[in-house]
């Protein structure tokens, strides 16, 4: 931890943020209204380099138009394979067991589709009941399209509280009639880091394949896929990689599966030196490219080749160690200043447990996210009861946590969020 001893004090914030390696990165980044901006788990701020990033690439289709795919700075045509480069360092994987395609919840139709084989018994998926329920959807999707009865063939591990799932209750599920295993490497809501690796080797133990749903810790927790021997992982860019909104989503699969057909075909799947001879048999690349189907969406990938340049350069352990103290310090000040209000810190306290943001629990949640937002301060709501606040390692400071902590306190002691319905906006 960078402290060994919490003080409360601004000052000591302030002397956290002059010790602080990644502080000038903060200064790359765009802040609205000088808020304090801590819903980096639904959208990451704009950067100026993933900006430059895009104008560029709106430039390159002004001067070459069509023949952008091949001329410019970074040519289209290449543009998934080199992001997949990019990216693998993040998540612990080989460059081309990375690509940049489609969105997390295409993308996971397209694993499933690819990596779940029901034979004899194995025809069941394993998955748990708090991952976030678009990744159910598209399993209870690609289980009826397959014949199978969602409701007998989608398990789910359960929770014992409500907040963490314990690793032992889903290798107790690994059963014989378990063909695929989909979870999270976080939880969305609580920000509990599961023990991929373990999961992972007991899975292969048990024949089982096993991929997972990266999307809130890409970018803010390293990882390490191909020596853990993860099949496949599929993540969004638009969080703590801050592409924008709406970004391409990404995926890895291990080199050992390069030779499978994906489920779902499609011509930007192709080799890429056969693509363009246009045959009707597919050829498929003999990297995770092949995983790819339609063509790509230039424009909302190109903030990416701006945004993992600062990755590069600050490295992701960096960005683990600050993510790590910037969620202690600010679980610290809210058991000092909020204590007694009817809080309770719903995340792991344990670094190893936990993921990039700080689960507040409070049955008034919804209306203390609106009054926060009404003080500068910007969250985001979970239901039933959680404001989740992600402080991002890259643009958040020790001062900003401070700051935010300092305005929930005053918001509770004056009682400004009764003024507001204690529900949701349309978007939370």
């Amino acid at each position: 931890m960078v402290y060994s001893s919490f003080d409360p004090s601004a000052d000591f914030a302030r002397c956290l943020d002059q010790e602080d390696q990644l502080y000038h990165y903060r200064e790359e980044f765009y802040v609205p209204g000088n808020l304090i901006y801590l819903d980096g788990n639904s959208l990451g701020l704009l950067s100026r380099r993933a900006e430059q990033a895009l104008l560029k690439t709106l430039d390159d289709w002004k001067m070459h138009a069509i023949d952008g795919w091949l001329q410019g700075e970074q040519p289209w045509f290449y543009l998934t394979e080199k992001l997949g480069e990019m990216l693998a360092p993040l998540v612990g994987a080989q460059p081309d067991e990375v690509i940049v395609t489609a969105s997390t919840t295409v993308n996971l139709h397209q694993l499933v589709a690819t990596f779940y084989q029901p034979k004899g018994k194995r025809t069941k998926i394993l998955a748990d009941e708090l991952t976030f329920p678009s990744d159910i959807y598209a399993l209870e999707s690609q289980l009826r399209l397959r014949g199978y009865n969602p409701h007998e063939h989608l398990i789910l591990a359960k929770s014992r509280d409500g907040r963490f799932i314990q690793e032992e209750d889903v290798i107790d599920l690994m059963t014989d009639e378990i063909a695929l295993i989909i979870l999270p490497t976080i939880l969305y809501r609580s920000g509990q880091l599961l023990d991929v690796e373990r999961l992972t080797a007991e899975a292969h133990r048990r024949g089982i394949l096993v991929g997972f749903d990266a999307c809130h810790s890409a970018g803010a927790v390293p990882h390490f896929f191909h020596q853990w021997d993860v099949d496949f992982a599929f993540w969004c860019t638009y969080k703590y990689l801050n592409s924008g909104p709406g970004g391409a989503g990404a995926l890895y699969v291990n080199r050992k599966h390069f030779n499978r057909l994906p489920g779902m075909a499609g011509w930007f799947g192709s080799r890429k030196d056969r693509q363009f001879d246009l045959e009707l048999d597919f050829t498929p690349a003999e990297n995770a490219g092949s995983l790819q189907m339609a063509t790509p969406h230039v424009f909302s990938m190109a903030p990416l080749l701006g945004s993992l340049e600062m990755f590069k350069e600050a490295g992701i352990n960096n960005v683990r160690r600050k993510s790590l103290e910037l969620t202690q310090y600010m679980m610290d000040l809210i058991k000092h200043e909020v204590q007694g209000m009817g809080f309770a810190i719903g995340n792991p306290r344990e670094d190893y447990r936990r993921g990039g943001h700080v689960s507040l629990e409070h049955k008034e949640a919804a209306r203390i996210c609106r009054a926060l937002k009404e003080n500068g301060v910007v969250p985001d709501f979970r239901a039933p009861n959680i404001i989740r606040l992600a402080p991002v390692a890259l643009y958040t400071s020790f001062l900003d946590v401070w700051d935010a902590v300092q305005k929930l306190k005053r918001i509770m002691v004056e009682k400004q969020h009764e003024k507001f319905e204690n529900k949701r906006d349309v978007i939370a």
